[in-house]
Formats: C-alpha cells, sequence, structure tokens
C-alpha cells in the first residue's frame, strides 16, 4: 500500500513543530486522536518508526530525518503540479460578467463559436461599474455603456439599440405607441446605485432632460427593477432588445423617441492581453452581427 499526499502533510507538520498537539490544533485543524492514527498508518506503510516520542517531547528518528526533505518535496511537486493543471483549466475557461440577461442569442451563439472553451455566466451587481472586471470575478463582460473610462478596461461596441420606458401596467401612458422624454419629466424614477457611476446617470437620461429626475428608489438588478415598476413605485428606462427578455403582464414597454441609443459592449481589462480575450469579443460580435443582418 502506498502512503497518501494527505499522511506526508500530517508528517511534515508533526516534524516542523515536534508537538502532535500543536500540529494537530494550529496547522491541519483536526483531532490529535486522528492526527496519531494517521502517523501511525504512514509507520506502518513504510515499516518504520518516524517518531521517539513520550508524555513530554517529540523527536525524529533517523527514518523521519531521512523522509522530511523528500516528504517536502514530494509535497512542493505536487503543489506545483496542481497549479499548472488548474492553470491550463483556466485556460479553457472564461467567466462572463453581465448585470442584465445577455439574450439576443449571445449565449447559444457564442458558445458554438467557441468550440473547445467552457464559458461560464456570472451576474454582478451594478453596484460594480466595471461588471466584475476590477476585481477579476470574471475574465470579460457583456455590458452597457459606459464604463469607466481610466484607462483600466477595453471595450468594443457589438450592438446599438433604442432606449425605450418600462411602466406600471395600467400607466397614463401605457396606452401610447410611443413616448417622449418631455412625458417622463414628473415620472418618479427607479435608479441604479450611485456606485454604477455614468450609467446611473444614463439610464436616467440625465444629460437628456430639462431637469433633475425625480429618484424614488434604486435597484442593484435587472430584476429588482422590474420589480419596483411593477409595483407602481416608478418608471425606469431600458434597452430595446431587454423588453423582449424581460417581458412580463404587469410591466408595459415603449419606445422613447427622442433619446439616444444605447449601446452593449464587450468589456475586458487592458492588462489582459490572453487571445481567448479576443477571440470570445470577436465572436460576440460576429455572433450579433449575424442575428442583425
Amino acid at each position: 500500500m502506498d502512503a497518501h499526499l494527505r499522511d506526508l502533510r500530517y508528517f511534515v507538520a508533526v516534524a516542523e513543530e515536534l508537538s502532535f498537539t500543536k500540529a494537530a490544533a494550529e496547522r491541519l485543524f483536526i483531532s490529535q486522536p486522528a492526527l496519531s492514527k494517521q502517523i501511525r498508518q504512514l509507520e506502518s506503510v513504510l515499516r518504520v518508526r518516524l517518531f521517539d516520542r513520550d508524555r513530554r517531547t517529540v523527536a525524529l528518528t533517523k527514518a523521519g530525518e531521512a523522509l522530511l526533505p523528500r516528504a517536502r518535496k514530494l509535497l512542493a511537486q505536487w503543489e506545483e503540479t496542481r497549479r499548472a493543471v488548474t492553470g491550463a483549466a483556466r485556460e479553457t475557461t472564461l467567466t462572463v460578467g453581465f448585470q442584465t440577461r445577455p439574450g439576443r442569442g449571445l449565449i447559444p451563439g457564442v458558445t458554438a463559436r467557441m468550440v473547445g472553451w467552457k464559458l461560464l455566466f456570472r451576474q454582478v451587481s451594478w453596484r460594480d461599474a466595471t461588471a466584475g472586471l476590477a476585481s477579476s470575478e470574471v475574465d470579460v463582460a457583456i455590458a452597457w455603456l459606459p464604463v469607466p473610462d481610466d484607462g483600466r478596461l477595453a471595450w468594443r461596441v457589438v450592438a446599438t439599440e433604442e432606449r425605450w420606458v418600462a411602466l406600471p401596467a395600467g400607466h397614463r401612458l401605457a396606452s401610447r405607441a410611443d413616448v417622449a422624454l418631455a412625458d417622463l419629466t414628473d415620472e418618479p424614477f427607479i435608479a441604479l446605485p450611485a456606485a454604477a457611476g455614468p450609467l446611473r446617470g444614463f439610464w436616467l437620461a440625465a444629460d437628456e432632460r430639462g431637469t433633475a429626475p425625480r429618484v424614488v428608489a434604486e435597484a442593484e438588478t435587472a430584476e429588482e427593477t422590474f420589480e419596483a415598476v411593477a409595483s407602481g413605485l416608478g418608471v425606469a428606462l431600458l434597452a430595446a432588445g431587454n423588453a423582449e427578455i424581460y417581458r412580463r403582464d404587469d410591466v408595459v414597454f415603449r419606445p422613447v423617441r427622442d433619446l439616444s441609443p444605447s449601446s452593449l459592449a464587450v468589456v475586458w481589462r487592458t492588462d489582459d492581453t490572453r487571445p481567448a480575450i479576443r477571440t470570445f469579443v470577436e465572436a460576440c460580435f460576429r455572433c450579433l452581427c449575424a442575428n442583425t443582418g
């Protein structure tokens, strides 16, 4: 029977601490009887005694002294191997951040183009203006512009869509085919959190209205936004494509005819030069071009 790496790890901890009690409690977080059992098992496999011990002291035997540097080397080699294997797996996996559901056929379309790659999709709160990129929570993001323009992020626009408004069912404007921004001047708005930065202002049309918007609530996700709208708390702007993605019976979506359009982009860190990032960006661009062409 071969020794397990776990047993070697336990042996090294005891050898370095020269105390079963300390090794068990402070380094291995197991009970002392369990540790003693594993060391006895290792001694049985090797058919040697590794420690001389009495009630007060623990000392390495000659066999223990011979094993210690080799056990350290084996553990170090395994850790290096583990990192290499994990790194190789990471090279074929991309974590994609989003704050509203990508929809638009992006996930199946891009997945089909990224043969050999595993794509993990992770929703990020509006509170993170970088959609998870700054913290490295994600590798790349599908996000609405603007994003922080401080040199740390790069992006490519993959779709341009009109801005619409979400209204509670039964709202006075719900019967219209479209609305003007002026029609929304006095409406209470559901806003993104202040931490969303310039994106909050964009989805309030802050630069295009004559007066400051009346914000009555903040929402950290699109789902929270539409729940607030459905409850009659206020209205909210959204991209035209999201009207279909988030369609529900208690919310009405209408175009706002005099607003500039919104831009959906693939965003990545400028210092991330991996070819996979460029491949993903190109896959998104080609997918949306195919869907709109």
